[in-house]
C-alpha cells in the first residue's frame, strides 16, 4: 500500500498521480513559507504526512464550514487566467481545496482542509480570532441565525 494512498473520497474524482503531484507541492510550498519565518526543522517529508493526514481526516468538506469541496479543482488554478480575468477566475474557485495552517507554523506541521474562499476570509487570524469576526459580522448584518439578541 502507497504511503499516501488516494482518499476514498477521491476516487473517481483525481488519480493517483495528480493526488501526489498537488501534495508535493503544497508540502514544499509551506515548508518554504515556514522556513522564510524561521521554522529551519521544517521538513517536507513531515510536512506530507500531515497535509495528507489533514486530507483524508476532512472525508473531502471544509474544516471551518462542513461544506462539499471541489477536489476536482486541484492543479487547475491558471496565474494567467488570473491575471487575465481576475475576480472571475477566482470565483470559479471559491471551493477549491487549500492547505490551512494550524498555529503559526513555527512548530511541527499541523493543518486543515478548507476551500481558498474559507481560507481567504480566514486570513491568519486563528480559529477563535475567525468566530469572534464571523459573530460581528452577523451581528452588524443583523442576521444571527436564530434571531435571538446573544450578541447585542
Amino acid at each position: 500500500m502507497r504511503k499516501y494512498q488516494l482518499p476514498g473520497f477521491l476516487v473517481g474524482v483525481v488519480t493517483q498521480a495528480k493526488y501526489d503531484r498537488w501534495l508535493q507541492r503544497k508540502a514544499v510550498a509551506h515548508v518554504r513559507r515556514d522556513r522564510q519565518r524561521g521554522n529551519r526543522g521544517a521538513k517536507i517529508a513531515g510536512y506530507k504526512v500531515a497535509i495528507h493526514k489533514a486530507v483524508t481526516g476532512s472525508e473531502g468538506l471544509d474544516a471551518y464550514t462542513k461544506g462539499k469541496l471541489h477536489w476536482n479543482l486541484l492543479s487547475k488554478w491558471s496565474n494567467e487566467e488570473a491575471k487575465n480575468r481576475g475576480r472571475l477566475h477566482k470565483r470559479e474557485f471559491y471551493l477549491l481545496p487549500t492547505v490551512d495552517h494550524v498555529g503559526d507554523g513555527s512548530g511541527e506541521p499541523e493543518f486543515k482542509i478548507c476551500a481558498m474562499l474559507t481560507n481567504d476570509v480566514k486570513s491568519d487570524l486563528s480559529y477563535e480570532e475567525l468566530l469572534d469576526f464571523c459573530e460581528k459580522l452577523l451581528r452588524a448584518a443583523d442576521r444571527w441565525p436564530d434571531g435571538s439578541d446573544v450578541l447585542k
